[in-house]
């Protein structure tokens, strides 16, 4: 599903037109990313966090240049879905059963 799509879900459910429903749409995701840019978690109860963790520094390779490289430790972008969320989409996506 594509932002356009959901623009178009929320817009036929409520009767909304599609430009002002894209400009709420675009406008949440532009507050979540600016929250989350400033190092503040988003909560929506029900469906999930948004939270910024931490990865700790750690050593990586590069195997064609046969180097060792330091990442240094810096901050990811990650969501949680809330617990009715998971559990509402195991109820309802059926794992497909091979023949």
């Amino acid at each position: 599903m594509t932002k356009a799509d959901i623009v178009t879900e929320i817009s036929n459910k409520t009767g909304v037109d599609k430009n002002d429903v894209l400009a709420i749409v675009e406008g949440f995701m532009s507050t979540v990313k600016n929250a989350m840019e400033n190092g503040e978690n988003v909560y929506l109860r029900g469906f999930g966090s948004f939270v910024v963790k931490k990865r700790a520094e750690k050593l990586g390779r590069n195997i064609l240049a046969k180097t060792s490289v330091v990442i240094p430790a810096h901050y990811v972008p990650s969501f949680k879905p809330a617990k009715e969320f998971v559990d509402s989409v195991k109820e309802k996506v059926k794992v497909a059963e091979h023949a």
